[in-house]
């Protein structure tokens, strides 16, 4: 089974959070969260650090990660990690695979046409706000 993961990664202040506009398949065209494909035999949050770092230049010097959700497509013989962080300190991120951009968090992450995931975007969010006074040490509503 292939392992993917996608990353939440929230500003220094935790009001915007981390979006790629998609340069290929699937959903080339829409905002999706960082992430990709876990590597064999590679440790899971290993993985996850490493495609922060390589789509945006974040290394675990700059966010903590925490896997907060995972998602098993059993028809599609593949699962998704979900891990979410705060920037320890401002960052302006950088990338040449996709197209980086902070985005604020009042948008409807729902809306297919503009996001990646069938509508998981805007469940990661809704999960997140959940826990954020634990995950993020801010409460997001």
């Amino acid at each position: 089974m292939q392992g993917y993961n996608c990353i939440a990664v929230f500003d220094f202040d935790a009001d915007k959070w981390l979006m790629c506009m998609r340069s290929k398949d699937p959903y080339k065209g829409l905002l999706n969260l960082v992430g990709g494909k876990i590597e064999p035999n590679e440790e899971h949050t290993a993985a996850a650090y490493r495609e922060l770092e390589e789509e945006t230049g974040i290394t675990d010097k700059d966010i903590s990660l925490t896997r907060v959700i995972d998602f098993c497509y059993p028809i599609d013989d593949c699962f998704v990690e979900v891990y979410v962080g705060r920037l320890n300190k401002p960052f302006k991120p950088h990338g040449d695979e996709n197209r980086l951009l902070w985005t604020d968090l009042k948008r409807n992450f729902f809306d297919s046409k503009h996001y990646a995931g069938e509508g998981n975007i805007g469940h990661i969010l809704e999960i997140i706000k959940l826990h954020s006074g634990e995950l993020l040490g801010k409460v997001i509503k």
